[in-house]
């Protein structure tokens, strides 16, 4: 992990812990032959569904669609709504809405901030995979839809 891109989440932090935003997110679950896609950050050292926040004018399926082409050069075809999630994590109301999606392309990525990504077996996920991201593929393979509730 880089140390700039370190200093950079820390200053974020402490920035949320005082203005305490409401922020809106979205993720992706990337289904393929019973496996799933995550993501590794370079400024985080956990697992984690692609994905990230909601741009001003855009809506949650225009969110998912552009981060999981800029984290993985994913073009995704069909999505499902998989649940809406939130989380007073690092002082924000962060509300996330999950997808799920089957179909898609990988081609080139274009985002830096993404150190590796990988497939994962639903019952082989690696050890520094986030408390949450488990929590959303336990749900998916349960088959617990539709879901909310805390991220």
């Amino acid at each position: 992990m880089g140390s700039l891109s370190r200093l950079v989440y820390q200053t974020c932090r402490l920035w949320w812990a005082v203005t305490r935003p409401i922020t809106v997110g979205a993720r992706v679950l990337l289904i393929r032959d019973g496996r799933v896609l995550l993501v590794r950050h370079t400024y985080q050292d956990r697992w984690y569904l692609p994905g990230g926040g909601v741009k001003r004018g855009e809506t949650m399926e225009q969110a998912i669609r552009r981060e999981a082409a800029e984290e993985v050069g994913a073009a995704l075809e069909h999505l499902d709504l998989f649940g809406v999630y939130t989380n007073f994590f690092e002082g924000k109301s962060d509300h996330v809405a999950v997808f799920v999606c089957s179909t898609f392309t990988l081609a080139g990525r274009t985002d830096r901030e993404i150190e590796r990504f990988g497939f994962f077996g639903v019952d082989a996920l690696p050890p520094q995979a986030s408390p949450g991201t488990r929590r959303r593929i336990d749900e998916y393979v349960r088959g617990d839809t539709p879901c909310w509730g805390m991220w």
